[in-house]
């Protein structure tokens, strides 16, 4: 990684091309890079990679120099349903070279990370309604698929939860269990991990139910590893849980609004995390274009609403805070820019920095591990 004194790399995935609600203007190269002043939340353009068929979601290996992304699309003949590609990272420019692109095993891929021994990547497949687990190669090319399982039901959304839309997959900090926050069916689906074999199955408690209509979409765990959390997408909600770890069982504590009472309009809440602290958490909304805080208990992890900031822009899908925990950098899709706030390490709350830079359809924001 070419980080440079007093600054921070990051990657931005975009839309290159249009489906449902992403309305990208066609200007997209692909994936961004960009630069973070660690003084100032400055921000700057410094390179793009032409990466075609919207490489939307991104994940980082931990040495910083493998970089993978989805490309979150129907059908192509080669990659039928959809893909993840993977690329290396140039340690002086920042610039990527694939390695390889293999088929995703479901339509819409919207998700993928990396297990804790960095061997694995798990995918979530939100039109094919599955899950997926490939194994990494030796030069951290995509491998072969270790597991692959369709989730079954729908819910109550006529509009949107006619079928299963698994939105994220990853693992427990343990690596022992896989988890798959399942827009469709209401449910946060809770699996078996065998790193060694990439193989996944049922756990024996597996899943836990959110409310009707929910439709949880991302989710993260606090630092301690006994919380965890998760944002709704249709009813603009986030909820906490208590985590049996050894168990791979969620217990719901509360669920709080991520909007202020009384907003009338549409609303779609995208992302959230949890502050390196730990004392924090952000979810963003889209439609109310705002970042929602919250401060965590320490001793229950239950959540009190801290309040709302506007995110300078429209439909702030995707965002990350840095990993020195100063700056939430988030990216208003509609509005093509992508804005810096400065987080007050005692009260949680967003200040907006006044820097912002363009980015085409900007969708996810990873930023690249330390040397």
């Amino acid at each position: 990684m070419s980080t440079q004194a007093g600054s921070l790399t990051m990657y931005v995935g975009t839309y290159t091309q249009e489906h449902g609600d992403k309305h990208p203007t066609g200007a997209s190269e692909g994936i961004y890079t960009l630069r973070l002043d660690a003084a100032t939340g400055g921000l700057e353009v410094t390179g793009s990679d032409r990466v075609p068929d919207n490489p939307c979601f991104l994940a980082f290996h931990p040495n910083g120099r493998l970089l993978y992304s989805v490309h979150e699309v129907w059908n192509r003949a080669e990659h039928p349903g959809g893909a993840v590609s993977a690329f290396r990272v140039d340690p002086r420019t920042d610039r990527l070279t694939l390695l390889n692109r293999v088929a995703s095993g479901g339509g819409l891929p919207c998700h993928l990370s990396l297990d804790k021994t960095a061997r694995l990547l798990l995918v979530a497949n939100y039109g094919g309604g599955s899950i997926a687990v490939f194994s990494l190669n030796d030069d951290g090319s995509v491998g072969e698929p270790t597991a692959g399982i369709r989730h079954e039901g729908s819910g109550v959304n006529p509009d949107r939860q006619q079928e299963p839309h698994p939105h994220s997959f990853f693992v427990d900090p343990g690596n022992n269990h896989a988890l798959a926050p399942d827009l469709g069916l209401d449910k946060v689906m809770v699996y078996g991990l065998d790193a060694a074999s990439g193989r996944v199955s049922p756990n024996p408690a597996p899943w836990v139910t959110t409310a009707p209509g929910a439709g949880p979409r991302h989710f993260d765990f606090h630092p301690s590893g006994r919380r965890a959390y998760v944002v709704n997408e249709l009813d603009s909600t986030v909820t906490a849980f208590a985590y049996d770890d050894r168990a791979g069982v969620l217990t719901e504590l509360q669920t709080l609004a991520t909007i202020p009472p009384g907003f009338g309009g549409t609303n779609h809440p995208a992302d959230l995390h949890v502050h390196p602290s730990g004392r924090f958490l952000y979810a963003s909304n889209r439609g109310h274009d705002s970042i929602a805080a919250y401060r965590i208990d320490g001793r229950t992890g239950k959540l009190e609403h801290a309040g709302n900031e506007h995110t300078r822009g429209s439909s702030p899908r995707n965002f990350a805070i840095d990993p020195t925990g100063r700056y939430l950098v988030v990216g208003n899709q509609h509005t093509d820019t992508v804005v810096t706030f400065r987080i007050d390490q005692e009260s949680g709350a967003l200040e907006a920095t006044g820097c912002q830079t363009s980015v085409p359809s900007p969708g996810c924001h990873v930023f690249a591990p330390g040397p």
